[in-house]
């Protein structure tokens, strides 16, 4: 009989060696025999816990955006309620330290270029993407008119995910390249909201 607790044990410890394998060998070479080796458990386990490489892929993923969730939710905890602390707080968690590991930076784009190929993956990718314009848009309707505010929640998503991109493909550490990452955003807020730039 298992140990009480064991099952998140071990789908925590396999979602930990698939983000690393992924980040070593890519994804299209990470096995689940790799995988497994990482994990110090048999193939048999990781295919008991998610089914195949699809179902871990999903796990990842599954996990990755809830800290993004929960990294932008302690952001605007700590921020003002102002509209515009509150969209620089949603900027700050998108480019938390949690989301620019190597691993997880690897995982997102092996995700990203996933998502066009299955379905599951796919309505995972919609949901992130409709929470971050939603989000934003919410904050800047409350100073915009509500399409000026759409248009300047998908100017930011887009900005948002863009830079992220780029610094992703980047050759230096994307821990590098952060705060300019956020002075973008930030810059792109004020042109939105018409202030100056910090």
């Amino acid at each position: 009989m298992p140990k009480v607790g064991m099952k998140a044990i071990r789908q925590a410890q396999l979602i930990h060696a698939t983000l690393t394998v992924i980040d070593r060998v890519g994804l299209a070479d990470a096995s689940l025999a790799l995988i497994a080796k990482e994990a110090g458990v048999s193939t048999g386990i990781v295919s008991h816990y998610f089914g195949d490489k699809n179902g871990l892929l999903d796990a990842c993923m599954r996990r990755i955006l809830y800290e993004l969730y929960l990294a932008v939710e302690t952001h605007r905890r700590q921020a003002g309620q102002q509209p515009e602390a509150q969209i620089r707080a949603i900027i700050d968690g998108n480019f938390d330290v949690s989301q620019v590991t190597a691993p997880v930076l690897k995982t997102w784009l092996a995700f990203w270029t996933n998502s066009l190929h299955q379905p599951d993956l796919q309505r995972l990718q919609r949901i992130n993407d409709r929470r971050l314009f939603s989000n934003l848009t919410a904050q800047f309707a409350r100073v915009l008119p509500l399409q000026q505010a759409r248009d300047a929640g998908a100017s930011m998503a887009a900005l948002i995910d863009g830079l992220w991109l780029r610094m992703t493909l980047a050759p230096q550490p994307m821990t590098q390249g952060i705060e300019k990452a956020r002075a973008l955003c930030y810059h792109n807020l004020a042109l939105w909201l018409n202030r100056p730039a910090d």
